[in-house]
C-alpha cells in the first residue's frame, strides 16, 4: 500500500492544496486548518453555508514556496490578499459545539473575505493555541490536540474504497434508470491522505498505521456531511455520494461513513510514495 495523495487545506473549507510531502506534527499536518472563517458571533462559517469558500486559494509557504507572509489569499476577480501572523489578543470562537479561542486576522483580511464571499458579518481568524482543543473522549488521549479540523487532526481515504462506492453509484443509478452518472472524485472527501494497494474498506479495521516511518493510530470512522454532496467546481449539489452511502455504509447511529481519522504518534516527514503499512 503506498500514500497516493497528500492534501493540506490552510483555510477551513477553503481549496484543497495537493503537495508531494510535509511534517507531520502532534496537532496534525503542518498549517492543515490553522485558519477559519467565522460569523459576527465568532461562529464557523464553512462551505455548508458558503459554498465559494471551495474557490477560495489559500496558500502558506509549506504549500507554496514562493508566499512570503503566513498566509496568501487568492479568489477569482479579486486582488491576492497576504496575511502576516496575527499578534491581536485572542477571541472566544466556536467550532460547532466547541468553545475555542484565535486571533483574528485584522481588518483587512476580514474585508477581503466578506468581498468574496458576500457577507458583512465574517472574519477570518488563526489558531495560535492547538495545543489547547482537546479531542473527542472515548476516541483520544490525553494531549491529543488539532486546530480546527472538524474532529480529528488527519483523515485518510482509500482509492479502493472510492473505486467500490463509485461501482455502487452505478449500480444505484441503473437500478433507478438514471443516467449513469461519472465517476467521484476521491476529493469530495476532502481526506489529507489518499492511499492505495488494499481491499476496498479494509480501513475498517485498521488500528494503527505507519506512513513512511510516521505512526498514526485510528481515531474513528469519518461520519460524511452535505459537503461531499457539494461540486467543487461548479458548486452545486446532488444527491450522491450521500445516498448510495446510506445504502452501504451507515452506522448505528445513523451517520453514512466514509474515510477514517487519524491520530499522530510520532512526527516527521512523509511523502508521495511512502510505503503504508497498517495494523
Amino acid at each position: 500500500m503506498r500514500l497516493v495523495q497528500l492534501n493540506v487545506h490552510p483555510l477551513k473549507s477553503g481549496a484543497i492544496r495537493p503537495i508531494r510531502s510535509t511534517t507531520v506534527q502532534p496537532r496534525g499536518l503542518v498549517d492543515d486548518r490553522t485558519w477559519m472563517v467565522v460569523d459576527g458571533a465568532g461562529r464557523l462559517v464553512s462551505a455548508r453555508e458558503v459554498h465559494r469558500l471551495f474557490h477560495v486559494v489559500a496558500d502558506t509557504p509549506s504549500t507554496d514556496p514562493s508566499v512570503t507572509a503566513a498566509l496568501r489569499l487568492r479568489a477569482p476577480g479579486h486582488p491576492d490578499l497576504l496575511v502576516d501572523v496575527p499578534g491581536a489578543a485572542p477571541v472566544d470562537v466556536h467550532l460547532f459545539s466547541l468553545d475555542l479561542q484565535a486571533r483574528p486576522a485584522g481588518p483587512d483580511a476580514d474585508a477581503w473575505v466578506r468581498s468574496v464571499l458576500g457577507r458583512g458579518d465574517l472574519r477570518l481568524v488563526w489558531c495560535h493555541a492547538p495545543e489547547r482543543r482537546s479531542l473527542q473522549p472515548g476516541f483520544s488521549r490525553p494531549g491529543d490536540h488539532a486546530a480546527f479540523p472538524d474532529s480529528f487532526p488527519v483523515t485518510i481515504a482509500s482509492l479502493a474504497s472510492m473505486r467500490r462506492l463509485n461501482d455502487w453509484i452505478l449500480e444505484r443509478s441503473l437500478e433507478l434508470g438514471e443516467v449513469p452518472p461519472d465517476p467521484l472524485p476521491v476529493e469530495r472527501f476532502r481526506a489529507n491522505l489518499v492511499v492505495d494497494g488494499d481491499e476496498p474498506f479494509a480501513e475498517d479495521g485498521w488500528t494503527r498505521i505507519l506512513v513512511g516511518d510516521v505512526a498514526f493510530r485510528i481515531g474513528k470512522p469519518v461520519g460524511r456531511c452535505v459537503m461531499a454532496t457539494l461540486d467543487p467546481v461548479t458548486l452545486t449539489t446532488a444527491k450522491e455520494p450521500t445516498r448510495t452511502l446510506a445504502r452501504h455504509r451507515r452506522s448505528d447511529g445513523g451517520k453514512v461513513l466514509f474515510a477514517v481519522h487519524l491520530v499522530p504518534e510520532t512526527t516527521g516527514l512523509i511523502s508521495v510514495g511512502d510505503e503504508v503499512r497498517a495494523g
